[in-house]
């Protein structure tokens, strides 16, 4: 398909060029840009006025529920979220059902993003057999089926010394791994962060030791092993102090976040709001901001969705037994964009860590909208409004950060290789 776009302001480097331009995409890479290439004939026309036109985002932290119930959605509804939230890559953590644990488990994700995916799937599969933390699994087998990555889907392994042979076996064979923090002895059967809105509630906590513990832990692990190591997402502040001082030191770390902990805190959960229910929990106003400063400063490398769907019953039950996550891959971008009109995030970094950055964490070279690029492309008017309201939503988990509330950042297409996965207003969007 040859299509263009008009009169947009390309992304270049994290921010948005001065002067409008055209892309030409061509059979899925860039071919040209030009002030006019009106003499090109194209298949289709987009009027980009006023619009940013992004390298395709990129989302580390996606759980997409197939294999799996139905009740949380499928790859087909999360990705066309995914796609409707302007990400074209979207990596998928193991703890699907059964658990991504072999390469035929790996095969049929990709053989079902292939048929029914509107973005990119790229697995991430599991570091021990069924994410039980004791035996490891076929690490060579699951990367040579396709997955970018192996790790704990947030479950704890058995011991330090199952953890250090994972390591030692992941870098003799250059495998990435995705490690979530978390010291499951300290974290026991806590639901919401050890502090005063817990203690008032009277929900049991999970202070933030159980998350800078593991954090130290892995961090000493993968030095003394060699491997390559990502890490979150990360919860508080000090976390983003560990993480600091092992890339200061020379240390091959990446770390994210997800965007839930960059606008929320422990208050989203007065009157047991089980919408909030999240793992790690949302923690203090200091930690926030201080995660915040991370993504400015680049300790953090990756912003994610850190999306997780499930449907209301799953957030219906007394607040411990609530299934914890939140629904918001659609909403990321403009989540973001809110805290860059408050002044507390950059545009350039707010962008570079839903791009480039993680890219980086993957080891691709970081998109760009250049000639003979590929055209993972995301076009947004960022002047423009929307508002999440459950009836139009495309996951199937209707638990937003935001609901009912005007939101900046409006996704008005997002190519996957040249193809057009999303269009804001040609599919009831």
């Amino acid at each position: 398909m040859k299509w263009r776009v008009d009169n947009v302001h390309p992304v270049i480097d994290g921010e948005p060029a001065a002067e409008a331009t055209s892309v030409l995409v061509v059979d899925g890479r860039i071919t040209a840009l030009g002030a006019d290439l009106s003499g090109e004939r194209v298949e289709r026309e987009v009027d980009g006025a006023g619009q940013w036109l992004l390298p395709g985002l990129i989302d580390l932290n996606c759980h997409l529920p197939e294999p799996g119930s139905d009740r949380g959605g499928s790859i087909e509804s999360e990705t066309r979220a995914a796609a409707r939230g302007g990400f074209t890559t979207v990596c998928t953590t193991p703890d699907t059902s059964p658990v991504n644990d072999s390469g035929a488990v790996t095969h049929l994700i990709r053989d079902v993003a292939a048929r029914n995916g509107h973005t990119r799937v790229l697995p991430v599969g599991a570091l021990t057999r069924g994410l039980e933390g004791e035996r490891l699994s076929d690490m060579v087998g699951l990367t040579r089926a396709g997955c970018v990555a192996l790790g704990n889907g947030g479950h704890a392994t058995a011991s330090s010394r199952v953890l250090r042979r994972c390591m030692a076996y992941a870098h003799t064979f250059d495998i990435r791994l995705f490690l979530q923090p978390e010291n499951a002895s300290l974290a026991s059967d806590g639901c919401a962060h050890d502090g005063l809105v817990a203690a008032r509630l009277g929900l049991p906590g999970i202070p933030e030791v159980a998350e800078t513990t593991a954090v130290n832990e892995l961090l000493m692990l993968a030095e003394e092993t060699g491997a390559n190591l990502h890490l979150g997402p990360l919860s508080c502040a000090r976390s983003v102090a560990l993480v600091r001082a092992a890339k200061e030191a020379g240390h091959s770390v990446t770390a994210e976040v997800g965007i839930a902990h960059l606008v929320a805190t422990e208050a989203a959960i007065e009157g047991y709001n089980g919408t909030f229910h999240s793992r790690p929990p949302l923690r203090t106003e200091a930690d926030r901001r201080a995660l915040l400063e991370g993504v400015e400063s680049g300790v953090i490398d990756a912003i994610v969705s850190q999306h997780r769907p499930s449907d209301k019953a799953a957030k219906l039950a007394p607040f411990p037994e609530t299934q914890p996550g939140l629904s918001t891959v659609e909403s990321t971008l403009s989540l973001g964009l809110e805290r860059v009109a408050a002044g507390e995030l950059s545009r350039g970094a707010l962008l570079r860590s839903l791009t480039s950055g993680p890219a980086r964490v993957l080891g691709l070279e970081a998109p760009a909208i250049a000639e003979d690029a590929v055209a993972d492309l995301t076009l947004v008017a960022p002047e423009q409004h929307w508002t999440p309201a459950v009836r139009s939503l495309y996951s199937a988990g209707p638990h937003l950060p935001v609901m009912e509330r005007e939101l900046p950042g409006v996704v008005m297409l997002t190519a996957v290789d040249g193809r057009i996965r999303h269009e804001h207003g040609g599919d009831g969007s």
